[in-house]
């Protein structure tokens, strides 16, 4: 079983996690989670090397991405 297959099996749309901010883009930030970096859409972005509490919104297994929002 591949890491990501791991971690989709794992983790559920909805599931709340702490992460760490990996890098900030205009629309939000990337948050590094169990090895993985999922999309943080979010007007005041945290700044890098922080941790975070955040929310699966959604995951896209085919395309292996994943949305989180502030939980």
């Amino acid at each position: 079983m591949s890491q990501w297959q791991e971690f989709v099996a794992a983790h559920a749309e909805g599931g709340v996690l702490d992460g760490v901010v990996a890098r900030v883009v205009p629309f939000g930030a990337f948050v590094d989670v169990d090895g993985h970096q999922g999309l943080l859409v979010t007007d005041a972005a945290p700044e890098p090397g922080s941790r975070v509490t955040v929310r699966i919104e959604t995951i896209d297994v085919e395309r292996r991405r994943f949305s989180l929002v502030r939980a």
